[in-house]
């Protein structure tokens, strides 16, 4: 999205500031298991989206997360890198440690201050919460001058007591203050009352950045954000998708073209790109497995789709009819042909390059092994094809699952019959056979004879990723093991071969977000992790 350049004026008074915590809040999204390759993937996106804040995640909670925000902060350039982190003062010092590599370091700490939380789940009291609050602020920042502090639960907490925290995390030093609906239960009307009561009791927040964080519970998350906006606040947290905790965060795409598309009357903006909108959206579902449901608002495959005749022929006639933004700003392709089975490696990086991959050496060499197997098989090879096949690799890992080969054998006469091989992280090649109720059922239960792991299927997703009989299918699988749920896809014009990867692929995060797998780890984990996030 281009602008013509705010005055000094505009830019303190208009713009709005966009704090993505897809990789912090969304992740937390249960089956969503992310490695540090995809983490990083997604925060180059988000670079591209033009995001102002990138909340990287809790470096405390696992060595993962550490080493994911770590990578992060030193690859990822331009938005704030912002790690999460409590009170206590070794949440603070991993935070720091895990972005202190960022040009822009941020750390953003929180405590709650409802009397809900702080009798039950802190199970302290008011005074020890205030200590707590003036401790973590001013150890934040020893490390770095841009803190953010946020009061947990403050839309069910007493606005004095809430107001009170605040003044003491200024006091100390906090540069942003952001005052979430932790549980989504407010309404617009009591949200911008609130902050219109905490700025008459806390002067001092007109001097800072003011923020909004709310969740869908009610499915008010934007509209909470938007009220907030309306009564001063100039950043807004969301997430890619409106993915998050429970039934999510208020979804950026939706906030971006809302005060895009209604600019001249709300007066306010964002430096969003709007034309990555629609790509960041793909990519994010793809890795995380989260499908966009098709009338999901901006990015759903219905958005602009009209069914109606009426519609169809207002369209016809004239777009804004019936359509309020234009498809194109937010980087809908029309999927046109990219690349034929005779183009070479050079055309298909430079293809790649347009679709922002920067892809070369042994990479390059893989991605185009690729793209000439499935160039074989379609008749032309789109936008849309080469962004999944590049996902697609760029997931692979040594130290992941592989597959070998695999035969099913199918009929309406008898049981189906599958045989695998399958390379192991460490390189040994085992194989597996096994009868099931259908051929996706014996695939997986031949995978499970093979790893020796008892994988429990709990959701198997196909979609196509472009229209045809020749399209890319893209699986998505969730499958529990030893207790963890955990989420894989899988690309490919054989929806079996596709089944095959996104299973394995499932296998292999489950595995890495075990407990089993980092035992030493566990306790700390499971403490961070029972802690409710903002």
């Amino acid at each position: 999205m281009t602008h013509h350049m705010p005055d000094v004026r505009r830019e303190q008074t208009d713009r709005v500031r966009i704090f993505d915590t897809t990789l912090r809040d969304g992740e937390q999204s249960p089956g969503i298991s992310l490695n540090k390759q995809e983490k990083v993937e997604i925060a180059q996106q988000l670079a591209r989206l033009g995001v102002d804040v990138i909340e990287a995640g809790f470096p405390i909670t696992s060595p993962g997360d550490f080493d994911s925000v770590q990578a992060i902060a030193r690859e990822v350039e331009g938005p704030v890198i912002c790690g999460l982190a409590r009170t206590s003062f070794q949440d603070i010092d991993a935070a720091w440690n895990a972005i202190r590599d960022s040009e822009r370091p941020r750390i953003h700490t929180f405590i709650s201050t409802s009397d809900i939380h702080i009798e039950h789940q802190l199970q302290t009291t008011r005074d020890d919460v205030k200590g707590q609050a003036r401790a973590a602020v001013a150890h934040a920042r020893s490390y770095t001058d841009d803190v953010e502090f946020s009061p947990m639960d403050a839309t069910r907490a007493d606005v004095d007591f809430t107001a009170e925290v605040i003044r003491i995390a200024l006091d100390e030093g906090a540069t942003t203050i952001n005052v979430p609906d932790t549980v989504g239960y407010t309404l617009p009307q009591e949200y911008a009352a609130m902050f219109e009561e905490l700025y008459r009791l806390v002067p001092g927040l007109r001097d800072v950045v003011v923020s909004v964080h709310c969740h869908n519970d009610l499915g008010l998350a934007v509209a909470n954000s938007f009220a907030g906006l309306g009564a001063g606040c100039r950043q807004v947290e969301c997430a890619v998708n409106g993915i998050g905790e429970r039934a999510g965060n208020a979804s950026l795409e939706e906030i971006v073209m809302l005060l895009r598309t209604r600019e001249a009357s709300v007066g306010l903006w964002t430096a969003a790109d709007t034309r990555e909108i629609a790509r960041t959206s793909r990519l994010v579902s793809r890795l995380t497995g989260y499908a966009v449901q098709p009338n999901k608002a901006i990015v759903g495959r219905n958005a602009f789709a009209h069914e109606s005749g009426i519609h169809q022929d207002g369209v016809l006639k004239d777009r804004t009819t019936y359509e309020i933004m234009d498809a194109t700003t937010i980087g809908l392709e029309t999927n046109a042909l990219v690349l034929g089975k005779h183009s070479g490696r050079h055309a298909l990086r430079n293809a790649l390059q347009e679709l922002g991959f920067q892809v070369e050496g042994a990479a390059l060499n893989t991605a185009f092994k690729r793209f000439k197997e499935i160039a074989d098989k379609k008749k032309r090879v789109t936008a849309l094809d080469l962004e999944a096949i590049v996902s697609d690799e760029m997931r692979q890992s040594p130290s992941a699952y592989g597959l070998e080969w695999f035969e099913v054998e199918a009929s309406s006469t008898r049981a189906p019959l599958a045989r695998v091989r399958v390379r192991l992280p460490g390189g040994e090649v085992v194989e597996g056979s096994f009868t099931g109720d259908g051929p996706v059922d014996a695939f997986f239960s031949a995978i499970n004879a093979a790893t020796g792991r008892e994988g429990r299927l709990k959701e198997y997703h196909v979609s196509a990723v472009t229209g045809g009989r020749d399209a890319l299918g893209e699986v998505t699988v969730l499958l529990e093991l030893n207790g963890v749920t955990a989420s894989g896809q899988g690309v490919s014009t054989d929806i079996l071969e596709a089944s095959g990867r996104a299973y394995l692929r499932a296998l292999t995060n489950a595995l890495a977000d075990s407990p089993v797998a980092e035992a030493e780890h566990h306790l700390e984990r499971a403490s961070a992790a029972s802690t409710p996030t903002p």
